[in-house]
């Protein structure tokens, strides 16, 4: 099984770094810190390129809004050093779910297991 990871790893991209990535990482990269999902960040010494390792599926809506600013260069700090103040109001950040079976899908629609009676709408009839 060793064997086979070591194949995927070489040649997939998906399912976390690849073997390049982990070397490159291992050689420049410089670990500021982690998000609440596990994903790793990273940057060079000098911080003019900035990374993330994923902690599973590479899905970039799993990156946290505070650590794209930082990924992007909109904040010179990374959150582990200056967090970011958040409203009251605000929902903590969830990955995007379309195409998904978590997916939203509104009252009446075909992907809604059971499709709910609408109360809202009478069918027009001719007199």
């Amino acid at each position: 099984m060793g064997i086979l990871n070591t194949l995927l790893r070489a040649v997939t991209w998906w399912h976390g770094q690849t073997l390049n990535t982990q070397f490159y990482t291992w050689r420049k990269g410089v670990k500021v810190g982690e998000d609440a999902q596990g994903n790793t960040f990273y940057r060079t010494h000098d911080g003019k390129r900035r990374w993330v390792i994923f902690n599973g599926e590479a899905e970039a809506s799993r990156v946290d809004p505070d650590w794209h600013g930082w990924l992007h260069h909109t904040y010179k700090e990374p959150p582990t050093e200056r967090p970011l103040k958040h409203k009251s109001w605000e929902k903590p950040h969830s990955e995007n779910l379309t195409g998904t079976p978590l997916a939203y899908a509104p009252a009446g629609s075909i992907r809604r297991p059971e499709p709910v009676e609408r109360r809202d709408y009478e069918a027009w009839t001719p007199e």
